[in-house]
C-alpha cells in the first residue's frame, strides 16, 4: 500500500483534502452540541442532586439527533445543502428556506481542517505520525472553538486525547514512550503548579483545569522536550492578545480570556515544526 502511495504522490493528500472537509463539517457539529450536552447533564446531575424536578424538555439531543435544521425557521439541511464549503458558497452565505444569514464560521472551519489535513499529508507521508498528527490536529481545532465559546476544555475530549498521544508512542511514532509519559506528567503538573501559586497569592484563579490537561495531552504527543517552547509561545501569544482586546475594547482584567487555543496553536506549531523550534528555544536560552 505504502509503494502504490508512493507512486501516485497526489493521492493522499487529495484523500486527505476532501476527508478534512467533511471531518470539519461534522466538528461544526460538535462544538456547537457538545457543549449544550454537558449543560443538559450538568442540569439533570443538579436536579437529581436536590431531589427536585427537572424542567428541562426531555427532548432527545446528541451528536446525531435532531437532524441539522435553520435555527431560525427550523427547516431541515438537505444533503446537497450541506457539502463543506461548496453549498455555503452556492446558497450564497443564506437559509435556502427563510433567507437567514450562515454564520461564516461554518465553511472556515471545514476549509481550515481540510487545508491542515493536506499540509498534514505533504508533511508527513503515508506514515502513522500522519494519522496522529490528523488526530491531533481536528481534536485541536475542536477544542479551540469549543474553549472560546465557553471557556471550556470537556474532559470528554482532552483525556482521550492524552492516551491517544500515549498509544502512538508506545511504539515511539513521535517520541520515546518515557519522554511521552514524562511530557503528560510535567505538561499537567507545570500548569496545575502555576495555577495554585497564583491563587495563593492572589485568591483568583488564573486558569482551568482542563489547560492543565491538554498541555498533558501535548506532552504525551510531543514528550516533555516541547512543553518549554509551548508554553512560552502560548503564555507570549496570550499576553498580546490580552493586551490588545483591554486596549482596543476596553476589556476589564477581570474578564476571563481562555488559554486553550493559544496551547493548542502552540501545540501544532511544535506537531509540525517541533524539531527546530526546540532547537532554537534551547539556544536562545542558553541551555543547549
Amino acid at each position: 500500500m505504502l509503494d502504490a502511495l508512493s507512486q501516485h504522490s497526489w493521492f493522499l493528500p487529495f484523500v486527505l483534502l476532501l476527508l478534512g472537509l467533511v471531518v470539519g463539517s461534522f466538528l461544526n457539529v460538535v462544538i456547537y452540541r457538545l457543549p449544550l450536552m454537558m449543560q443538559a447533564q450538568w442540569r439533570r446531575d443538579c436536579c437529581e442532586l436536590l431531589e427536585v424536578e427537572n424542567s428541562a424538555p426531555a427532548t432527545p439531543f446528541s451528536l446525531a439527533v435532531p437532524n441539522s435544521h435553520c435555527p431560525q425557521c427550523k427547516a431541515p439541511v438537505r444533503p446537497w445543502q450541506n457539502i463543506p464549503v461548496v453549498s455555503y458558497v452556492l446558497l450564497g452565505g443564506r437559509c435556502a428556506s427563510c433567507k437567514a444569514r450562515i454564520s461564516l464560521r461554518y465553511p472556515v472551519v471545514e476549509a481550515v481542517t481540510g487545508l491542515a489535513s493536506l499540509f498534514l499529508a505533504l508533511h508527513f507521508g503515508p506514515t502513522w505520525a500522519l494519522v496522529g498528527a490528523v488526530l491531533l490536529t481536528w481534536t485541536l481545532i475542536t477544542l479551540t472553538l469549543i474553549d472560546f465559546d465557553h471557556q471550556l476544555l470537556p474532559d470528554d475530549i482532552t483525556l482521550p486525547l492524552l492516551w491517544l498521544g500515549l498509544l502512538f508512542n508506545l511504539f515511539g511514532t513521535f517520541v520515546p514512550l518515557a519522554d511521552a509519559v514524562i511530557g503528560a506528567m510535567a505538561g499537567y503538573l507545570s500548569l496545575w503548579s502555576v495555577y495554585w501559586l497564583f491563587k495563593l497569592l492572589t485568591g483568583k484563579e488564573g486558569m482551568g483545569y482542563g489547560d492543565f490537561k491538554l498541555l498533558a495531552a501535548l506532552g504525551a504527543f510531543l514528550g516533555w522536550q516541547a512543553l518549554p517552547m509551548i508554553i512560552l509561545l502560548s503564555s507570549l501569544v496570550g499576553a498580546v492578545v490580552g493586551i490588545v482586546l483591554m486596549v482596543v475594547r476596553r476589556r476589564g482584567r477581570d474578564v476571563p480570556i481562555p488559554f486553550g487555543p493559544y496551547l493548542a496553536a502552540a501545540g501544532w506549531l511544535a506537531l509540525v515544526w517541533g524539531e527546530p523550534l526546540t532547537a532554537f528555544y534551547w539556544q536562545a536560552t542558553g541551555l543547549n
